[in-house]
């Protein structure tokens, strides 16, 4: 620890443990020296308790937002009404028909929606995005949709619907 004589201003270094009187060799100076501690037990345990709250703040906040992943705590919900096989000029497609629900208590932008195709043995043949044309659902509000699925439909044996996240719409 560096120390400075009041009188004379001579720079002494001294161990950091050092406390007590000091006397300048220059000019005869005596001085109180007081130990300093870089951090006392209290302060430590307070940054400690500090950072265990703000852990535990952060891992709620994230519990609470994953908990949105619950299909019965989302607030939008689509659901298939009608799946239909239409031929037209010898090709087939899907044509399908649903609602999107708002469960909440809050007026939502309506999400794109996607439909997903799946093979004999479950994994997704394509995926179909598209807007719908409703553009807000207010609360309790229920909005219909149709879409014609393009492309390629042979081996579909199973049609599901999904929202489109907010993240996922930049």
């Amino acid at each position: 620890m560096k120390i400075k004589c009041d009188v004379c201003k001579t720079e002494y270094n001294l161990p950091a443990a050092t406390s007590g009187e000091v006397r300048c060799a220059i000019c005869g100076h005596v001085w109180t020296v007081k130990n300093k501690t870089r951090r006392s037990g209290l302060m430590v345990f307070f940054a400690s308790l500090c950072a265990l709250l703000a852990a535990t703040v952060f891992a709620v906040a994230v519990i609470v937002t994953s908990r949105r992943d619950d299909p019965d705590k989302r607030p939008l919900v689509a659901v298939i009404d009608d799946i239909q096989t239409v031929t037209t000029d010898g090709t087939s497609q899907i044509v399908v028909t649903g609602t999107v629900t708002n469960r909440s208590d809050n007026m939502y932008a309506f999400p794109d929606l996607i439909i997903v195709l799946y093979g004999e043995d479950g994994s997704p043949i394509a995926r179909q995005r598209f807007m719908p044309s409703a553009t807000f659902l207010d609360v309790g509000q229920s909005v219909g949709f149709t879409h014609r699925l393009s492309g390629n439909t042979a081996g579909v044996k199973r049609v599901a619907v999904e929202l489109v996240n907010m993240e996922d719409k930049k």
